[in-house]
């Protein structure tokens, strides 16, 4: 399996084209999300394919709770989001994905399970790199 890395989706893609040519407004990442379906039959990452528009298996989405520019500052976008204590309790994480103020699944990423314990927060980060 080649190395699994998360996408910008077609729906992302299509908003960011409109977006450039002056046709449409680019809405705001606004939400990040965390599933447990992105995962295949032999417990291995599916690998994003940019046609997804929804997590696999969402379990729960919150706002986003920061973001910041990575690397030269123009080309990449790091946002945040933290799993609290108490949150998704025994769950196994295995696929995030950034909605945007409209609602629609721009950014998807899947990967190995990560266990969610009940008293440990869980940060995590999700870029999208131009």
């Amino acid at each position: 399996m080649a190395e699994n890395m998360g996408v910008i989706t077609a729906t992302g893609r299509k908003k960011l084209c409109m977006a450039l040519a002056g046709d449409a407004l680019l809405p705001v990442i606004a939400k990040m999300a965390w599933g447990d379906g992105g995962l295949d039959s032999d417990g291995q990452p599916l690998g994003a394919t940019g046609n997804e528009i929804g997590l696999y298996n969402e379990l729960l989405v919150k706002d986003v709770e920061s973001h910041e520019y990575i690397d030269d500052g123009q080309t990449t976008c790091r946002y945040s989001g933290t799993l609290e204590a108490g949150e998704l309790s025994g769950k196994q994480i295995s696929e995030m994905g950034l909605y945007d103020a409209d609602g629609d699944l721009i950014a998807y990423r899947n990967f190995l399970p990560k266990g969610k314990d009940a008293d440990i927060p869980q940060i995590y980060k999700m870029d999208t790199i131009f």
